[in-house]
C-alpha cells in the first residue's frame, strides 16, 4: 500500500489523528474537555500513546448540532492550541469558518481539516491557499442540521468520489498543493447504514485522485446500528474492526477517539499484510 503522500504530510504510515473536542456537546464524549485544562490534558495522553497529529474543534457536528458563534469557537479552541504545539508537532484545526482557521494557525496549528470541503465559508480556502498547510476535505450531503434527514445518492461511492474530485480541482486552481490535499469521504455525514458501508468496502476507489485518503469511523453511529445499539463509548470493537478494513485497503489517516488501542490494531494489520504468503510445495 502507498503512503508516501501521509509519511510526508506527518512522518508515519499510517498516521493517526487523536480527537480533542473542546465542546459541551460532541456525541463521542459528552463535554469531557470543554474545560481548557481537561482538553490539554487529553491531547498530551493522545500524543503518548502514539497520535500523530491531534485534531482540535469548538463546534460540534454530530447530527442536529447547533451551529455556534465563531468568536465562542475560537475562545474555545486557541488557548487549547496554543499550548498543545508546545508538546506536538502537527494540529489540525477541526472548523468550518476562516475566522477560526485563521485564529487557529496563528495559535500554533499545522493544518485545517472542514467538513464542508472549504464551502461553507468563502474565505476559507483563500486562507488555505495562503497559508499552503495541509488541508482535510470531506465530503458532506447537507449540514449538521439536516444531513441525517432521508439523505439520498444516485450512486454513494460514485457520487462522493465526484464530488471530492470537483473540490480537488478547484482547490488546484487556486493554488493549493495537490500534494497537500488530503480527502476524507464523511462516514456518518450524510449517508445511511448501507451508504457507510459502501463507502468502506469500496474506499480504495478514492485512490485514484491521488492524494491521501483519511477514514474517520471512531465511535460513530453506524456501529451501534450494526450490532446492538452501543452508546458512543461502547463502539471499540467496531471502530477497529472498520479501521483495520479502511487499512487492507490503503487508507493512511486514521481519525480516532481511541489511540492506544487503534495504534495496535493498525500495527497487526500491517505486520499481517507484510508476512510472506504461504505457498505449497
Amino acid at each position: 500500500m502507498s503512503g508516501s503522500r501521509a509519511m510526508q504530510l506527518f512522518g508515519a504510515d499510517p498516521t493517526i489523528m487523536g480527537v480533542v473536542n473542546v465542546t459541551p456537546d460532541s456525541f463521542s464524549d459528552g463535554g469531557k474537555y470543554i474545560n481548557k485544562n481537561n482538553a490539554i490534558a487529553h491531547g498530551v495522553s493522545l500524543l503518548e500513546q502514539g497520535a500523530h497529529i491531534l485534531d482540535i474543534g469548538g463546534e460540534s457536528t454530530r447530527p442536529g448540532a447547533q451551529v455556534i458563534d465563531i468568536e465562542e469557537e475560537i475562545e474555545r479552541v486557541v488557548p487549547v492550541i496554543r499550548e498543545l504545539s508546545r508538546h506536538a508537532k502537527h494540529i489540525s484545526i477541526d472548523t468550518r469558518n476562516a475566522a477560526t482557521m485563521r485564529a487557529a494557525l496563528d495559535a500554533g496549528a499545522t493544518a485545517i481539516n472542514d467538513i464542508s470541503a472549504l464551502e461553507h465559508d468563502s474565505e476559507s480556502i483563500k486562507v488555505v491557499s495562503s497559508a499552503q498547510v495541509p488541508v482535510f476535505l470531506m465530503h458532506m450531503q447537507g449540514d449538521p442540521q439536516s444531513m441525517q434527514k432521508k439523505p439520498q445518492y444516485n450512486n454513494a461511492v460514485g457520487d462522493i468520489y465526484n464530488y471530492l474530485k470537483s473540490r480537488v480541482l478547484i482547490c488546484e486552481t487556486i493554488g493549493i498543493d495537490k500534494k497537500n490535499i488530503i480527502l476524507d469521504p464523511g462516514i456518518g455525514f450524510g449517508k445511511t447504514l448501507d451508504h457507510n458501508l459502501l463507502i468502506i468496502r469500496n474506499i480504495k476507489k478514492f485512490h485514484d485522485l491521488g492524494c491521501t485518503i483519511l477514514l474517520g469511523t471512531s465511535r460513530k453511529r453506524f456501529i451501534a446500528d450494526i450490532s446492538n445499539g452501543e452508546d458512543a463509548g461502547d463502539r471499540l470493537g467496531g471502530s477497529l474492526s472498520s479501521i483495520v478494513l479502511g487499512r487492507i485497503q490503503g487508507a493512511q489517516i486514521f481519525r480516532v477517539h481511541d489511540v492506544k488501542q487503534s495504534v495496535q490494531a493498525l500495527k497487526v494489520a500491517d505486520a499481517i499484510q507484510a508476512a510472506d504468503e504461504f505457498s505449497p510445495e
